[in-house]
């Protein structure tokens, strides 16, 4: 009697090891791909490890709630990294781009979106890649944002020079002393001057975010979407300066 339970084992795993390995091998290996809807805006959100979840995940939730909305021109919203590797945030989120900037071919990006990072006051304005893609962009993009310490990035590759800005409000001295030529403006909570978009960063993301839409889109699609994720918005509220030119 154990000699045949004991071959009825042996049976059973004979048919059924072959069987499970094959299953692991069958399993495809496939790479997501951001899907990229034609007569959209596309709207490029850089990251790096270091990356403040806020200053990325304010204006994405913003710009990608534009989908749901009826009659204009929506977002197409994606990451753009110098690697394919998992990116850490800041509070140790790990976020898989969409693109990598260096190998990858991109699609022309209307808006690019540069969150604050953990080291964009001292080792991130030491990556000549990085800056040169940025100023790379600039030269087609319609709008150029940064949120928080964004701004440095910016200000280093050049882009603020004529330009009226802001940052995080606990930066804007180290912001004016490492640019000294800059036109910094404190007191507000995001500035528009030309195609720049500069804000204070933090949950305030949301309310430069917000602006753009508006801009875009008008002011009844600007309140629909902060409805939609329980915002109050009234630009007429929120300190802001936008520069006019002449």
């Amino acid at each position: 009697m154990r000699i045949l339970s004991f071959l009825s084992i042996l049976f059973i795993t004979a048919c059924s090891s072959p069987t499970t390995e094959k299953s692991k091998a069958a399993a495809p290996k496939t790479e997501y791909k951001v899907k990229l809807e034609p007569n959209r805006y596309n709207v490029a959100f850089l990251i790096m490890d270091g990356v403040y979840n806020t200053e990325l995940t304010a204006p994405f939730d913003i710009f990608q709630h534009t989908i749901f909305r009826k009659g204009v021109k929506a977002m197409n919203v994606f990451t753009v990294a110098k690697t394919k590797d998992p990116i850490v945030s800041f509070e140790g989120m790990r976020i898989l781009p969409d693109f990598n900037y260096l190998k990858d071919e991109l699609p022309k990006i209307d808006i690019l979106v540069v969150p604050s990072a953990e080291h964009h006051l001292d080792s991130d304005l030491e990556d000549e890649e990085m800056l040169n893609f940025v100023k790379k962009v600039d030269k087609e993009a319609t709008y150029m944002t940064s949120h928080c310490d964004g701004a440095f990035v910016f200000a280093k590759a050049g882009l603020l020079n004529d330009v009226v800005s802001t940052t995080f409000p606990g930066d804007i001295e180290a912001m004016r002393k490492m640019f000294p030529k800059l036109d910094v403006r404190s007191d507000v909570l995001f500035v528009h001057d030309g195609k720049y978009i500069t804000s204070a960063g933090g949950a305030k993301s949301f309310e430069a975010s917000l602006y753009l839409t508006e801009i875009l889109y008008g002011k009844e699609v600007a309140k629909k979407l902060a409805k939609g994720l329980v915002i109050d918005w009234d630009l007429e509220t929120v300190l802001h300066h936008v520069e006019a030119k002449q």
